[in-house]
């Protein structure tokens, strides 16, 4: 009878976050907003460190690494694959296929944890950078940036196969409605009448030591940088330096906060309403504030597209 289940199933149906037609086109209109605001922030921030000279340093080569994460993160969650934009909210034809679920969440997983991992890294570079700048072009060389890079893609795709492989190798004979507005994991646990455990277990220790550590790594990184700047005598030093440091730390604590409530909690505490709102943050609004905030709270960057667009102005 599994495996009966098993081959039979070919799609699934998204509930997506509302069946009130009103709503349905509200969500629309705000998705939409936000989903150009991502792709335009995130091209705008990668194309203005590869114009400017001078942002080619190790503090810049992870910004457009984040923001290419970013980009791909949204077009796979919003809601359904490319050209498709937002077709789940309006559309009545709510189904994906077995194969466009387990591809959407293979890439929602890597790309996250990509995400996850990068983050981790650009606060390691801000300790380096605060900590010991002297030494600074010595540790983060263009030779650590790329295979710092490289280890998070490679990693965190890796770590996807293996839960999409566990996933959809359940069972799904309960239901084929996900309730939910794109495929992931807990709602998908929820369908199979086959017990999950084995793959909640794959999901705390991926989760432990991708996200945790990740996170782990990035606390202990700006305890050390809080520690060096309390020692700055310059009140307007110590500005500085918190100001280089804060709009990471914005970041950081908004995805990573979101990240380990859906995968690191309790198996039977998942409530629909709440985690398709918690999704939002990390899958929707994340992506969009991070070229935001750097390009708000970074002078480099605010001057090299002040200047671009004077001279695309003057001419």
């Amino acid at each position: 009878m599994k495996q009966l289940n098993r081959t039979t199933v070919k799609s699934f149906i998204l509930l997506g976050l509302s069946t009130i037609p009103h709503l349905q086109a509200i969500y629309f209109l705000l998705f939409f907003i936000i989903y150009i605001i991502t792709l335009s922030g995130n091209v705008l921030l990668i194309v203005v460190v590869r114009l400017r000279s001078c942002l080619h340093t190790p503090m810049y080569f992870f910004l457009p690494n984040l923001s290419f994460v970013d980009i791909c993160f949204s077009s796979t969650i919003v809601p359904k694959l490319l050209p498709k934009l937002l077709v789940n909210t309006l559309s009545q034809d709510k189904s994906i296929s077995f194969i466009g679920c387990a591809s959407q969440m293979y890439f929602s997983l890597a790309l996250g944890a990509t995400e996850c991992i990068t983050l981790a890294m650009m606060a390691y570079d801000r300790y380096v950078a605060i900590c010991n700048p002297l030494r600074y072009q010595i540790i983060m060389n263009k030779k650590l940036c790329v295979c710092l890079a490289a280890f998070s893609w490679i990693v965190s795709f890796l770590n996807a196969v293996i839960h999409a492989a566990f996933t959809f190798q359940l069972p799904y004979c309960k239901s084929h409605h996900v309730s939910h507005f794109f495929c992931e994991m807990p709602p998908l646990f929820k369908l199979s009448c086959q017990d999950t455990f084995f793959n909640e277990v794959a999901v705390y220790i991926s989760g432990g030591i991708i996200a945790l550590c990740s996170f782990l790594l990035t606390i202990v990184s700006y305890f050390r940088i809080i520690t060096t700047i309390l020692k700055i005598r310059s009140t307007n030093g110590r500005y500085k330096a918190f100001s280089t440091c804060a709009s990471h730390l914005t970041v950081v604590s908004l995805y990573y906060g979101t990240i380990m409530f859906m995968y690191l909690r309790p198996r039977n505490s998942y409530s629909p309403d709440r985690d398709r709102a918690i999704a939002i943050l990390y899958t929707v609004v994340t992506p969009m504030l991070n070229p935001i905030i750097y390009s708000i709270r970074n002078k480099d960057v605010k001057g090299t597209i002040k200047q671009k667009f004077s001279r695309i102005v003057n001419e």
